[in-house]
């Protein structure tokens, strides 16, 4: 049960939304630059960054979100089950395990990325913008992750409806829906 107020029928940070239309826009912005570019790192890495942090915080209706629409974006596979297994031994490229090293650093604290971290990453081919925009994604979803958890709202248990709403938000809304004002 929320802490708060809520409507009822809007899980996770959909109902605080709709809680405080004035919060809500830009957060939504914020979501929506942050993962709808595929300027750099593309949607579905973005996606798969969010996930994992949302994960290491267990946000269960973040990263189940966050999830879906990744897998969205990597339909045949088990990505997204297996980086949070154990991202290291996943099947991503050499890149995208530094850069998700460097998001579990961030997610314990921004103190934590070390310089070999932002090394690793280089060498692997990681740009400039792709190094600021992981560290911004596992900034901005440790904000989302304690939002949804923090004020209690409920996550729904099926794995259908996350996938339901990843279609719509990759194909047609993004992160931009409107909310009740």
């Amino acid at each position: 049960m929320a802490h708060i107020q809520l409507p009822e029928d809007l899980p996770g940070i959909r109902g605080l939304m709709a809680f405080r239309p004035y919060t809500a826009k830009p957060l939504n912005a914020l979501a929506e630059a942050l993962l709808r570019s595929d300027e750099g790192l593309l949607k579905g890495e973005r996606e798969l960054i969010a996930t994992f942090v949302s994960y290491l915080n267990d946000c269960f209706f973040c990263q189940s979100i966050h999830g879906a629409v990744a897998q969205y974006y990597y339909p045949d596979s088990e990505i997204v089950q297996q980086v949070k297994a154990d991202y290291l031994s996943a099947p991503i490229s050499d890149k995208m395990k530094a850069l998700l090293t460097i998001a579990k650093s961030v997610q314990q604290g921004g103190k934590y990325v070390a310089e070999e971290q932002i090394t690793q990453a280089k060498d692997t081919g990681a740009t400039d913008l792709e190094i600021h925009d992981t560290v911004l994604i596992a900034a901005a979803f440790c904000m989302f992750n304690r939002y949804v958890d923090g004020l209690g709202t409920f996550a729904p248990n099926s794995p259908e409806l996350y996938q339901q709403r990843a279609k719509r938000i990759a194909e047609e809304t993004g992160y931009q829906y409107s909310v009740p004002q």
